[in-house]
């Protein structure tokens, strides 16, 4: 009888929440851009409507088609297709199709590819939304949702049209996040508010995609390599669809020689800016070592600058395989830069460092995230670990290299990486990005 009632009980959970699922307490007037459903509330939706001809408004953005004669009323039309940087499709008898919207007491209409029908949905069944299901900005999407097995993603058009009003009371060239970047030569105000929303999608889209963090840290690389991206690709392909698209995005972000011994004129750039420091103890961190590769590199650039120097360096990194590994690597003396030959010993196997280099290295596994107890720092090498933090991380732990290092310590991070605030002065040099702190 006991099991009989426990199967009782979970039949009537499972109809309890098909009843909840079932009961439709949104409804939305769903449509097509460049093939994928959208939907929008239908509280929004005042009718629907086919027209043609639009008078054409001057200086107007790109995406407005002009403005359209509702039965006495002028409404401005917006076309969303090209608003989000979709393909437009070409139409016969040159009658699109338009939602007449009401936001607020004001009235616009959108044109759209489709208009399909009225669905009912229940409100929990709503997901956040996310950039991969959509080719438009994450900011502009209410959530999405699945529903006689096609995925519609809910529009927020209250939050579309109220940011087109406030763009209208910024100056010439303000962009959406408030800073103020003249446009281009023959680049409009309009023009250059449709290159910043896809600036800021491909912003949002990196974390998502690549666990790319784009940050005041390296904010001037990300909008020189958009300014390439834009000249390289058009329309919809400008914004980033895959992680294939973020990597090649990416692709010329990182530092010289990654992954690898460092070439011998990028080991002399970066012993050409190293800061005079006492021989006693020198004190280093590397952050993110991987194989260690960059670690004996720097380990030899050092032992070169400094000869009489008591060096350490805390070389730690995530990957417990690799940090492992490093102490005991082997290498053919062919694929040895001249700068660390000297420091090399023959085995039976081939090539290792002398005892002196490795003893000036130790490698842990560490998690930057967490506290890492250690002394008094003249030297930390972070190339190109801050853009793959959180940017909240980014900030604490920028701010904890302040804390670690000796007055006028140094830090360097990666070639497109900055760090922003008054407490750190650029001491760097061609391809070797590098600061002091004041």
């Amino acid at each position: 009888m006991a099991m009989v009632k426990d199967l009782a009980q979970m039949n009537a959970e499972l109809q309890e929440q098909k009843d909840r699922v079932d009961t439709a307490d949104f409804k939305m007037v769903t449509f097509s851009l460049a093939g994928k459903d959208y939907g929008v509330d239908i509280m929004n939706v005042k009718e629907i409507a086919k027209a043609g001809k639009f008078t054409y408004v001057p200086n107007a953005a790109s995406f407005v088609r002009g403005v359209y004669n509702l039965r006495g009323d002028i409404i401005p039309v917006i076309d969303l297709r090209i608003f989000f940087h979709l393909p437009v499709e070409k139409k016969k008898d040159n009658l699109e199709n338009m939602l007449i919207l009401r936001i607020e007491d004001r009235v616009y209409g959108t044109i759209v590819d489709k208009i399909d029908k009225v669905v009912g949905i229940n409100t929990e069944t709503i997901q956040p939304p996310h950039p991969i299901f959509g080719d438009i900005n994450i900011k502009f999407i209410k959530g999405v949702v699945e529903k006689l097995k096609n995925l519609y993603i809910i529009l927020d058009v209250i939050r579309i049209f109220s940011q087109n009003e406030e763009e209208k009371q910024k100056p010439r060239g303000a962009a959406v996040d408030g800073s103020y970047t003249p446009p281009e030569s023959g680049q409009t105000a309009q023009d250059h508010h449709a290159s910043d929303t896809v600036f800021d999608f491909i912003k949002e889209s990196l974390p998502a995609l690549v666990k790319f963090h784009p940050s005041a840290v390296n904010d001037e690389w990300m909008r020189y390599r958009f300014g390439e991206w834009t000249k390289l690709r058009s329309g919809d392909q400008v914004q980033l669809q895959n992680a294939k698209d973020a990597e090649e995005f990416l692709a010329p972000f990182s530092s010289p020689d990654t992954g690898r011994f460092w070439s011998d004129s990028y080991a002399e750039l970066v012993r050409s800016i190293l800061p005079q420091l006492s021989p006693n103890n020198i004190q280093v961190w590397n952050i993110g070592c991987g194989k260690g590769y960059e670690t004996f590199s720097f380990a030899c650039i050092l032992k070169s600058q400094y000869p009489n120097g008591r060096i350490k360096i805390w070389a730690n990194d995530s990957d417990i395989m690799a940090v492992s590994q490093a102490p005991n690597m082997v290498f053919d003396f062919e694929a040895i830069p001249d700068h660390c030959r000297a420091f090399m010993t023959k085995g039976r196997n081939g090539y290792s460092f002398n005892q002196e280099i490795k003893d000036s290295i130790v490698f842990e596994y560490h998690d930057v995230l967490h506290d890492n107890p250690l002394p008094e720092l003249d030297i930390i090498l972070a190339r190109d670990v801050l853009s793959l933090l959180a940017v909240e991380d980014q900030g604490r732990i920028v701010a904890g290299f302040g804390e670690k290092l000796k007055p006028k310590g140094m830090i360097i991070t990666g070639r497109n990486e900055s760090l922003p605030g008054i407490d750190w002065q650029f001491a760097g040099k061609e391809s070797v990005s590098a600061f002091t702190h004041m």
